[in-house]
């Protein structure tokens, strides 16, 4: 037991040199995609840092915040990239995957809506003074661009949402906004000639439970003669 204190601050130490490496290949790397040191880097942190948090069980019964497994470094790697880091993958689609989405909103209050794309709008300016919305659709525009694109930026309490659907598509050529100059954009969501639909998911807005208990008591459906799930229930 005398050397376990020894052998925990080695292990720590492993840790922080393996985290160091592994931020000197991130930087190195700059973003690109399946860079070979950074997969390595991170693999002597993960491993660095489970070691760790097993010495540490074993000598005095403490863990890591940490949930880390082993990982085998070849191994690892088939699971993680499509190829061998550096080499092209041998298994490409042979179409564009197109995924489209359409989510419809209720807008129970304008100024509402307006004053939260103003705040948005000043979170994006940053030292640039930005003309804050002045219609709904520019409202609309701004959260989206506030979230970096993502709808899930328009799930704020100035909008209500309806139904919506996403679909996916196969397509013969990826979409080209040079080429579709000022158009209104419609032209954009069509399926070409060639192009064909492979699925569809539908959205429907979350049903508040208060609104659920309302709903059967207007049906005057007792709690033990009901056809309707509850979702309490689940």
């Amino acid at each position: 037991m005398t050397d376990q204190p020894a052998a925990l601050d080695d292990a720590l130490e492993r840790v922080i040199t393996a985290a160091r490496a592994h931020l000197a290949a991130v930087k190195a790397a700059d973003g690109a995609i399946d860079d070979d040191d950074v997969w390595r880097s991170y693999v002597e942190l993960n491993n660095a840092s489970y070691g760790y948090d097993q010495l540490l069980l074993d000598t005095y019964g403490e863990v890591t915040p940490w949930d880390t497994e082993e990982i085998d470094l070849e191994e690892g790697a088939v699971e993680l990239w499509s190829a061998t880091p550096g080499e092209p993958a041998t298994d490409p689609y042979p179409s564009v995957v197109s995924v489209r989405q359409r989510r419809d909103y209720r807008v129970p209050s304008v100024a509402s809506l307006l004053a939260a794309a103003e705040q948005a709008t000043a979170r994006l300016a940053l030292d640039d003074e930005m003309p804050a919305p002045q219609t709904v659709a520019d409202a609309v525009l701004s959260l989206v661009q506030a979230g970096d694109g993502s709808l899930a930026s328009l799930d704020v309490p100035a909008l209500e949402p309806m139904e919506g659907v996403v679909t996916v598509a196969e397509v013969a050529e990826p979409l080209d906004l040079a080429d579709a100059g000022d158009t209104d954009g419609s032209e954009l969501f069509a399926l070409g000639d060639g192009d064909r639909q492979v699925g569809r998911l539908d959205e429907h807005p979350y049903l508040d439970l208060e609104d659920l208990d309302q709903a059967m008591e207007e049906l005057d459906l007792s709690e033990g003669d009901t056809d309707i799930d509850d979702p309490r229930e689940r």
